[in-house]
C-alpha cells in the first residue's frame, strides 16, 4: 500500500509539472519573439544563399521586432547548419536557410544530401518543421566558345558522336548543378564526364578558360560572361522559360522532354514547433517575401519570390527527395 502511495504521489507530481510546463509552453509560444532569432545558413558568407538569407532577415528583424541575426556554419556540404537546427530547441528562436540551388559558395544541396552522403544523421522530413519556400531560381547550360555547337541538340549530337570525350564541371559532388548535369545525362542518353570543383566560381572560370567544355550554372553567376561572349548559354532548367532571361529556350523544348532542375531556397525550424510560432514565422516571412524593395533585391540575384504555406513547403521537399533519389540511383553516386 505504501508503494501504491509513494507511486500515485509521483504520478500527480509528474502530471502537474507536465500541465505546468505546458502552459508555460504556450504562454511563451504566444508572446513569441521576446529575444532575437537566430537564422542558420549552411553556407559561407557572400553568395546567394547567404545575400537571400541577409534579405529577409533583414525585414523579419522590422516587422517581428527583435533582431534577426544571421549564423553563418559552413562545412559538410550544409549538413554542419542543418544538424545545428536539427538540435536546437523548438521555440522559434533558432531557424535555417537551406538551398537546392548550388553557387559559388556553395558545395551541395539539401535535398540531394541524405540519397548522396550515406552517413548523414538527419532526415530533412523528420527532423526539420517546414515553414516556407522563399525564392526559386533556374540553372543555365553554358559552353565554352571552342565548342562548335550553338544548340543543345547539337550538343546532344556531339557527346554522342564523342561519347566519354566531353566533360562538364560542377560545384562539387552532390550539389545541384552535378544533379542537374547527372539528369541531363540520363535523359539525353549522353556519356560525358563529371569534373567536380570547390564551389561554383572556380567551375564557371575553367569552362571560361576552356579547360572543361560546359557546365550547369546558376544565372547570376554565368550571365556577366555570357553577356561578355566569354561563354555560350544553350538554354534553361526550368520547365518554362525564365522571365530573366526569355530569349533562352529549356532543354526541355530543345530536345530533352521532361527535364527540368531548378533552384530553390527555403526555411526551416527543428521538428516540432508550435502551431503559433510556426504560422507567425510563415505569415512574417510570406510577407516580407511579398515586400517590393526584396522583390527588387531577389531580382538582382536572378531569383523569383515565392512565399507559400508550411504544407506546400514539405510537399515540395518530398517530391524533390523522390526526384534526386532516383538521378543518384542512376548514376551510382
Amino acid at each position: 500500500m505504501k508503494n501504491i502511495n509513494v507511486l500515485s504521489t509521483k504520478l500527480v507530481f509528474w502530471l502537474v509539472s507536465f500541465i505546468i510546463g505546458s502552459i508555460v509552453q504556450s504562454v511563451s509560444a504566444q508572446s513569441y519573439p521576446t529575444k532575437s532569432i537566430r537564422l542558420v545558413v549552411g553556407f559561407a558568407s557572400g553568395g546567394p544563399n547567404d545575400m537571400a538569407a541577409r534579405i529577409v532577415g533583414q525585414k523579419l528583424t522590422e516587422s517581428l521586432g527583435v533582431p534577426v541575426i544571421i549564423d553563418n556554419r559552413p562545412g559538410a556540404n550544409s549538413m554542419i547548419g542543418m544538424q545545428i537546427t536539427a538540435r536546437a530547441v523548438p521555440d522559434g528562436y533558432t531557424i535555417a536557410m537551406i538551398s537546392a540551388s548550388a553557387t559559388s559558395n556553395v558545395s551541395a544541396s539539401a535535398t540531394a544530401n541524405p540519397n548522396v552522403f550515406t552517413d548523414v544523421s538527419i532526415n530533412l522530413l523528420k527532423d526539420f518543421t517546414s515553414i516556407t519556400l522563399v525564392a526559386s531560381g533556374v540553372f543555365v547550360l553554358i559552353i565554352n566558345p571552342s565548342l562548335q555547337v550553338r544548340t543543345v541538340k547539337d550538343l546532344i549530337l556531339l557527346a554522342k558522336d564523342k561519347p566519354g570525350q566531353l566533360n562538364f564541371a560542377s560545384a562539387g559532388l552532390g550539389s545541384s548543378l552535378h544533379l542537374a548535369g547527372e539528369l541531363f545525362k540520363s535523359l539525353a542518353h549522353v556519356d560525358i564526364n563529371h569534373v567536380p570543383y570547390k564551389g561554383g566560381a572556380p567551375a564557371v572560370t575553367d569552362v571560361v578558360t576552356g579547360q572543361v567544355q560546359m557546365m550547369f550554372s546558376p544565372l547570376a553567376v554565368a550571365m556577366p560572361h555570357v553577356r561578355s561572349s566569354k561563354l555560350i548559354a544553350l538554354a534553361v532548367t526550368s520547365a518554362k522559360r525564365s522571365d530573366l532571361v526569355p530569349e533562352l529556350p529549356t532543354i526541355s523544348e530543345s530536345g530533352v522532354p521532361g527535364y527540368e532542375a531548378t533552384g530553390w531556397y527555403g526555411i526551416i525550424g527543428p521538428a516540432g514547433l508550435p502551431n503559433v510560432v510556426l504560422n507567425k514565422l510563415n505569415r512574417e516571412i510570406v510577407k516580407s517575401i511579398g515586400n517590393t524593395d526584396v522583390k527588387k533585391q531577389f531580382a538582382k540575384l536572378d531569383l523569383e519570390p515565392i512565399g507559400n504555406k508550411p504544407e506546400e513547403m514539405k510537399l515540395h521537399l518530398q517530391t524533390e527527395l523522390v526526384k534526386w533519389a532516383k538521378v543518384v540511383k542512376d548514376a551510382k553516386l
